[in-house]
């Protein structure tokens, strides 16, 4: 599974590419059995591998203050027995999902005595780039080869050896249940121009999914000649409706935003309606400094909360992933939608109300992946929407959308049977 660099760049990733469109053509009728065998076994190697793992981890950790990470980067970084155990766990709960390859979506019976049938079937080949997180490794493989896919993983230069060391237990896993070689292959060169190869050879690779900051992002999305799942920012709102229960709104908010600050799904925005704003945002305001959320609002936010800065054009527009939250006083439901839409990030919104029409028309305006009625926005991800595990999410309309786990890895064909019909 794993691969070593070769010194000539365009032949060492032609070369990858080419032995992942050979072993998706296997794996695309690899038998549940011997995906699920593959992922069992990856998980006991993990753990019986701990030592091995954590040696190579303490390499990239060693390393990690001369790349510039920061703290919480170098935390994500860490592989200890805990993790390693979440890691083998999350490996076991895949193999426990569904395999969505070979689900008959739908049959038609025709007149003329054909039917067809449209069947589930896997995408191919993927090439996933990621950030330095060594468990999104094993992660990513095994969604991508329940789903039938083989995969191409390019990780972070500061994770490289945990990686490799990762990988190492994924392809012995592999050869012991009898997955097709080179179903996983990690990219073994740090050169930057990798990426660019492989981008350019849609002859091989079906799908690119970059998993990262912007810029990493808008490179993939401009460079890519496949298609690629992506989402470039979070900026989520929380909308606050006239017709709110406040106490669930300051739940609600509190919760979207500082549950987890660092993350693409928490709320960057906070939009509250007049009728309520008086009574609403000294309150929040007074939780959200408590928790050293600095607030950047309108005229209406700073008069209510003396604490709060005024806000820019920019402020409105940005995923801050960190402790600063834009707000905005709005007159109705229609001036919240129109913020959304114009400055949002068709990520994830949300509208605390007790109208059922407000939500209704909130939900069907406002245009994005996912859309939370007097619900968190920290609830846009894979497993708390019960697709058990999901390698990103996606603010795109073709051809997933959301948080894509399984079944947003594959496609589908169309099977027709029949007993000598020709067409007239």
């Amino acid at each position: 599974m794993a691969v070593a660099a070769e010194p000539n760049l365009d032949r060492y990733c032609t070369d990858v590419a080419l032995r992942a469109k050979r072993a998706a053509a296997r794996l695309s009728n690899t038998s549940t059995a011997v995906k699920n065998e593959w992922l069992r076994l990856s998980a006991e190697r993990l753990r019986e591998q701990e030592l091995q793992i954590v040696e190579a981890n303490a390499r990239d950790l060693a390393a990690a203050p001369g790349y510039g990470l920061s703290d919480a980067a170098i935390d994500r970084l860490r592989l200890g027995r805990a993790r390693i155990e979440e890691i083998a766990a999350g490996l076991e709960h895949i193999a426990a999902l569904p395999d969505p390859i070979g689900e008959v979506i739908r049959t038609t019976h025709r007149p003329n005595g054909l039917q067809i049938d449209k069947v589930r079937v896997p995408l191919g080949v993927v090439f996933f780039i990621y950030e330095s997180r060594p468990n999104v490794t094993a992660d990513a493989a095994g969604i991508c080869v329940k789903s039938g896919n083989a995969v191409i993983l390019r990780g972070g230069k500061e994770a490289l050896h945990s990686s490799q060391a990762i990988v190492e237990q994924l392809a012995e896993a592999g050869r012991e249940a009898g997955l097709p070689a080179d179903a996983v292959q990690l990219v073994a060169t740090t050169d930057r121009e990798a990426v660019g190869k492989f981008l350019a050879l849609p002859q091989f690779i079906d799908l690119a999914i970059p998993r990262g900051g912007e810029g990493l992002i808008r490179r993939v999305a401009a460079e890519a000649q496949m298609p690629v799942i992506k989402h470039f920012t979070g900026n989520c709102h929380v909308y606050v409706d006239s017709e709110a229960d406040l106490a669930m709104a300051t739940n609600i908010l509190l919760n979207s935003k500082c549950q987890r600050m660092g993350v693409c799904n928490a709320a960057e925005s906070l939009l509250v309606h007049a009728d309520v704003a008086a009574e609403f945002l000294p309150r929040i305001g007074q939780e959200l400094c408590e928790r050293g959320v600095e607030i950047r609002g309108d005229e209406r936010t700073c008069e209510l909360i003396p604490s709060a800065k005024p806000a820019t054009e920019a402020d409105y527009a940005a995923e801050f992933l960190g402790p600063i939250i834009s707000s905005r006083v709005v007159a109705s439901l229609e001036e919240a939608i129109e913020h959304i839409n114009r400055y949002g990030s068709q990520h994830t919104d949300a509208i605390v109300t007790n109208n059922e029409a407000s939500a209704g028309i909130f939900a069907a305006r406002v245009d994005s992946s996912a859309v939370m009625i007097n619900a968190s926005t920290r609830f846009n991800d894979g497993g708390q929407f019960g697709l058990g595990a999901e390698i990103g999410i996606s603010t795109d309309k073709f051809h997933a959308r959301g948080p894509c786990g399984l079944e947003e890895l594959t496609s589908y064909k169309y099977l027709v049977y029949g007993t000598g019909q020709v067409r007239e």
